[in-house]
């Protein structure tokens, strides 16, 4: 007996204007996942991607507030079920390994697992794409240590306690990063495996704007670097204003040395500000670091009040439905 027969698989797809490829999306995934559920969550389509899901046999809903972060925000709160399998609607990704995905989430009871883009055409990034995500994830796998190659991928299978306790607050495409920082700073147990992408099939255009929303998914970065980890970001702030003060500082104080007179009182008041500045700034990493502690101690007992994917089966016993 398989470790993942009697668990609930629901396969979340969120949607925008994706009739040419949404079909085949839901087909795949129900053969790939035989008695899965496929929910597809249309963002304020244009085009018959509702109809054409339903047809294929999705259970179709919707989300009114545009944003893939709304929508994934939305399909963790509305839809109960053992194991979640997240992918976008575009048929790039490969549904035949999601048994193996969804497999090895479970015999290694980890909570999130990424499917790891190789290219199989290679039309399959956008220009701009692949280096963007190469410095986005480089950043977060720097400030977060971060185990994680391909931090933008659309492809990941979630434990139901993931789900469950994810505090998102994303609107757009800044999700993959957050739904990423919330692992680390849980220390949850990942994986990524490398699953084949191709390129979108004809009608299918990718919503993914590079350079807004590039900008966007960096600020989210610097965000969660400040609420998770706010000792080393007001730290660097005062470190940065440091040193701006020292540049300024300098000449005042060999000046001084040299004739006894302070003749830059405005540059010596400037670097003097800048000074007790950057104390208050540590002075309040710390007093913040104390409170995310807090903050990331209330999250894992949220995140503990689920089984783990091996013992989803226990879930009546152990923390009922609500």
């Amino acid at each position: 007996m398989s470790l993942v027969d009697g668990l609930e698989i629901a396969v979340l797809v969120p949607c925008l204007n994706e009739e040419a490829a949404i079909g085949k999306v839901v087909k795949d995934f129900r053969a790939a996942l035989p008695g899965c559920t496929v929910y597809v969550y249309d963002n304020n389509s244009t085009d018959a991607t509702a109809a054409v899901a339903a047809a294929a046999g999705a259970n179709v809903r919707r989300e009114r507030r545009p944003g893939k972060g709304n929508v994934v925000r939305r399909m963790f709160q509305d839809i109960e079920a053992d194991i979640y399998v997240m992918v976008d609607g575009d048929d790039t990704y490969d549904a035949t390994v999601a048994p193996q995905l969804v497999e090895k989430l479970v015999t290694e009871n980890l909570d999130m697992l990424v499917g790891k883009r190789i290219e199989t055409h290679q039309a399959a990034y956008r220009m701009g794409h692949r280096l963007g995500n190469r410095v986005l994830t480089g950043l977060v796998g720097w400030l977060f240590t971060s185990p994680i190659e391909d931090m933008l991928s659309g492809y990941r299978v979630f434990s139901r306690r993931f789900a469950k306790s994810f505090p998102s607050s994303s609107r757009e495409f800044e999700i993959e990063t957050e739904l990423t920082v919330h692992a680390l700073q849980m220390r949850m147990a990942i994986a990524e495996v490398d699953t084949n992408y191709k390129e979108r099939p004809p009608g299918s255009v990718s919503k993914l704007r590079t350079f807004r929303d590039g900008w966007r998914i960096l600020i989210t970065i610097m965000n969660l670097m400040r609420n998770e980890r706010p000792l080393l970001f007001f730290s660097l702030v005062g470190l940065v204003l440091t040193a701006i003060a020292v540049g300024l500082g300098i000449p005042v104080v060999l000046e001084w040395a040299d004739t006894g007179l302070v003749r830059r009182f405005p540059t010596a008041i400037l670097a003097s500000a800048l000074v007790v500045i950057a104390v208050m700034c540590i002075a309040t990493g710390l007093i913040l670091d104390l409170v995310a502690h807090v903050r990331r101690e209330a999250k894992r007992i949220a995140y503990l009040q689920y089984p783990a994917p091996k013992d989803a089966r226990k879930r009546d016993a152990i923390a009922p439905r609500a």
